[in-house]
């Protein structure tokens, strides 16, 4: 069964999605990659505001490519989201609600998962360019100068996901490979 969320996604909505769940999610999401969580973690450390709110967002890890004329995106599909796994639990503790990437996360984002109540959605790599026919319009927020880095707001339309850790700690990562383990 899929699941269709209407975001700004609620704590209610984290509650009922389960792992192993797909999701369409309608509505806004923020972008960002490395270099952007960077600077917000370093803003958290020195305890300075950060440039963009990200109290009850979904953060997605993507680097689009250049639009195509009539697009708001070019392809746009998730990047490895371990990479993001030191600056997660900071983003996460200040009111970050979820992030969508692709991959395995470590232990200290699935603890901060479960701490704050959160969920960490996947998106299927290699289909970035049909992941970008559900995004509908994107503006810039912040950190213009670092590109498809950058923190960008997108509005999405029916925007595919699978739950990969839920608000409980239920990994996809760690229940599903036992299921199709050849004995």
């Amino acid at each position: 069964m899929t699941k269709k969320i209407t975001l700004p996604i609620t704590d209610e909505d984290i509650k009922d999605l389960k792992a192993g769940d797909n999701v369409l999610l309608t509505g806004t999401i923020l972008t960002g990659r490395d270099a952007a969580h960077k600077r917000l973690f370093e803003l958290i450390e020195q305890g300075k505001e950060l440039p963009v709110d990200l109290k009850g967002e979904l953060i997605y890890y993507v680097g689009p490519a250049p639009a195509k004329p009539g697009h708001a995106v070019g392809p746009a599909g998730p990047t490895s989201s371990y990479r993001m796994d030191k600056y997660a639990p900071a983003l996460l503790d200040i009111g970050l609600k979820g992030m969508i990437g692709k991959g395995a996360r470590g232990q200290n984002v699935i603890d901060s998962i479960v701490k704050n109540k959160c969920v960490y959605l996947v998106c299927i790599g290699g289909a970035a360019a049909l992941i970008a026919k559900s995004i509908k319009a994107e503006e810039m927020i912040c950190y213009e100068d670092l590109g498809t880095e950058a923190i960008r707001r997108y509005t999405v339309e029916d925007f595919p996901c699978i739950v990969a850790i839920d608000s409980e700690g239920h990994n996809v990562y760690e229940s599903e490979p036992p299921k199709y383990a050849v004995n």
